[in-house]
């Protein structure tokens, strides 16, 4: 997902600081999975060196075996086996691929039916609609809807298994797959002895404990583009928790006079019409990921609405009205925002 608050960190810090008379090193390393790339940072003394890599490459597998079981792009993927198993035949599953539907079935629920990874058909088919530039007929549309609902699946938690009850289904895993990695990941390092540690995802981002001499990460969240135009960057400070952002800026298409987003309406089966996105704070990237979809799906008054109504959980919507850009924040997100630099300071990529 193209993301419309742009996230960028780790330039605020020192490279190498000290802490209580011991030296601390920041490593940084880099690998491409599920279609971005996927960045870790972690703050370890000289001795450490030795276990780090091993760890560091543990948990990109962990990585890499999550997107084995989550992309819908890999036709030999986990979740397009089970799209392809049998209607009405409980399917077995991995603990990772059951976590990830009972998750969802829960926000799915929360959300009133916005967010929903059975909605496979009716992203696939606006996939197609970007490429041929021509909007779906209302018979394609009915078609892909009436193979989503998660009525139409059932989940067993005592055997891990997963039924559906219709053929033809397909899940789309991208508003949750993700944050779900990166919390992986962290969990990861944290148990091998590295909680000052930060592991990013595209707009998904999750730390651990602050970095020596400091009192949290410092994320940096760029606003939507106008003309080319960056607003101020607004820097969180955060330790042990998450920072996403989900929305839209280049990636939309222009059908009929109507400008359509890429990211998908469950409710009318097209991109989105409002230039909307979110930016949220939670304390796991999990939640971060899902809940910044939610936002954007539902828009500014629902989506606040939601927001407000889960503990530890803050956002900022953006909205472009007549081509300007507005803010709407829930109550403790600008407790977060600790700083402001201007667009004109040295911020270098990741």
């Amino acid at each position: 997902m193209n993301r419309f608050l742009n996230i960028i960190f780790g330039a605020l810090l020192p490279l190498i600081t000290s802490c209580q008379g011991d030296e601390w090193e920041l490593h940084t390393v880099k690998e491409p999975h599920m279609g971005t790339e996927f960045t870790i940072r972690i703050w370890a003394q000289p001795s450490q060196t030795e276990d780090l890599t091993l760890l560091i490459n543990s948990a990109f597998a962990k990585v890499a075996e999550l997107n084995q079981a989550c992309s819908d792009y890999l036709p030999e993927s986990e979740i397009n086996q089970f799209a392809k198993s049998p209607s009405r035949y409980p399917i077995e599953v991995s603990d990772d691929l059951f976590d990830l539907f009972s998750i969802a079935k829960d926000l799915h629920q929360d959300s009133g039916g916005a967010f929903d990874i059975t909605a496979g058909p009716l992203i696939r088919l606006w996939r197609m609609t970007r490429k041929n530039q021509r909007m779906p007929t209302p018979e394609q549309l009915f078609g892909a809807k009436a193979r989503t609902g998660f009525e139409n699946i059932e989940l067993d938690a005592s055997d891990k298994t997963i039924t559906k009850k219709i053929d033809g289904m397909l899940f789309d895993l991208g508003g949750i797959a993700k944050g779900y990695a990166a919390d992986a990941a962290l969990t990861i390092l944290r148990d091998g002895g590295f909680p000052r540690a930060l592991v990013a995802a595209s707009g998904d981002i999750v730390v651990g404990e602050a970095p020596p001499g400091e009192d949290g990460w410092r994320i940096g969240i760029e606003t939507l583009e106008l003309d080319t135009d960056l607003k101020n960057l607004q820097v969180l400070i955060l330790e042990n928790q998450a920072v996403s952002t989900s929305g839209d800026t280049r990636q939309y298409i222009e059908l009929n006079g109507s400008r359509y987003s890429h990211i998908v309406s469950t409710k009318t089966g097209l991109g989105l019409t409002e230039r909307i996105g979110a930016s949220v704070i939670a304390p796991n990237a999990t939640t971060s990921d899902t809940h910044a979809t939610i936002v954007t799906l539902l828009g500014e008054k629902e989506g606040l609405q939601f927001i407000r109504n889960i503990r530890e959980v803050e956002c900022q919507i953006a909205v472009i009205n007549d081509g300007q850009e507005v803010f709407t924040r829930s109550d403790g997100f600008l407790r977060q925002v600790r700083t402001k630099v201007k667009k004109e300071s040295p911020i270098p990529a990741p």
